[in-house]
């Protein structure tokens, strides 16, 4: 299975963990938008996205990478082991 990417839109500082679910960019483009509660300080948040999306997902840790965006709220996500259609499902109803 080739990797899937994810374009996310990551709101940390948040009250919960949490993934609200689909929205677009200003160019038309799917963004999942996400709340972590860890702070932007020495990678935290990344670390907390990843976690998050690791259980929601329900792969391991080291099926993502942070491949974009490590200083930004804007962030690309790699995932292994899954196709685009099982992402897409696993993210779908949350």
């Amino acid at each position: 299975m080739s990797d899937v990417r994810l374009a996310v839109r990551l709101t940390p500082g948040a009250a919960t963990d949490q993934v609200d679910g689909w929205d677009v960019d200003l160019d038309g483009r799917p963004v999942l938008e996400v709340r972590v509660r860890a702070r932007p300080i020495d990678g935290e948040a990344n670390t907390a996205l990843l976690r998050l999306l690791s259980r929601t997902l329900g792969v391991p840790k080291s099926a993502l990478s942070l491949e974009r965006g490590g200083q930004s709220r804007s962030k690309r996500v790699g995932v292994s082991g899954l196709s685009a259609e099982e992402v897409r499902a696993r993210l779908t109803d949350l």
